[in-house]
């Protein structure tokens, strides 16, 4: 088996899992084997340091050897679980990293002069953001939890439909039918909310 086929192949990351749960020592070094590259990757999106995320990847495998008995396969798909664990522990050491930032004299005058002159967003344009983001999760958490999970991998975690269809062990025209479907309901939402 390839490392691409094992990372894909849900019913083998489920065993893995199980055997982990049972503190299975071999079966956490293929787990590893078969999915650190990917999760890797993930962590460096978020990231965009390989230190960072190499560290958060280290963290990520310590949280499933401890936590593997805790995974529901009712809940999500064995690489969806793993997928979120990365995804809390690179949020963690964001906002690990904004808490470090200090305030230096002349260092604050130059970023009050490059704030001037960015384009990034003013606080007001910030504020109209949020509004849009919590408009996005209340339409979001309307849809049918299926249609949810198959959006959430494809949009946030930059997954191609034929990957969802493996996270999800759908076919593939299911999967298409339920984003269609889910961003239909979500574009629907969203015109009302604007209306209001």
């Amino acid at each position: 088996m390839t490392q691409a086929t094992a990372t894909t192949d849900a019913s083998q990351l489920h065993h893995w899992l199980s055997a982990i749960a049972k503190q299975d020592g071999r079966a956490f070094q293929a787990l590893y084997d078969a999915t650190s590259a990917k999760l890797f990757g993930y962590a460096l999106r978020i990231l965009h340091k390989r230190e960072l995320a190499e560290e958060v990847l280290q963290e990520s495998y310590v949280n499933i050897w401890h936590n593997a008995g805790s995974y529901q396969s009712s809940l999500a798909a064995p690489m969806t679980w793993l997928i979120t664990i990365v995804r809390h522990r690179a949020i963690d050491q964001l906002r690990r990293l904004d808490h470090d930032v200090e305030i230096d004299g002349e260092d604050f005058d130059m970023d009050v002069l490059q704030a001037l002159e960015s384009t990034e967003p003013t606080p007001a344009r910030q504020l109209e953001l949020s509004q849009d983001a919590r408009a996005l999760t209340a339409c979001m958490s309307r849809l049918e939890s299926a249609h949810r999970q198959a959006m959430a991998l494809a949009f946030f975690h930059d997954l191609s439909h034929s990957e969802v269809a493996q996270q999800l062990s759908l076919p593939i025209g299911t999967v298409k039918t339920w984003i269609r479907r889910g961003l239909d309901k979500l574009r629907i939402c969203l015109n009302r909310k604007e209306a209001v």
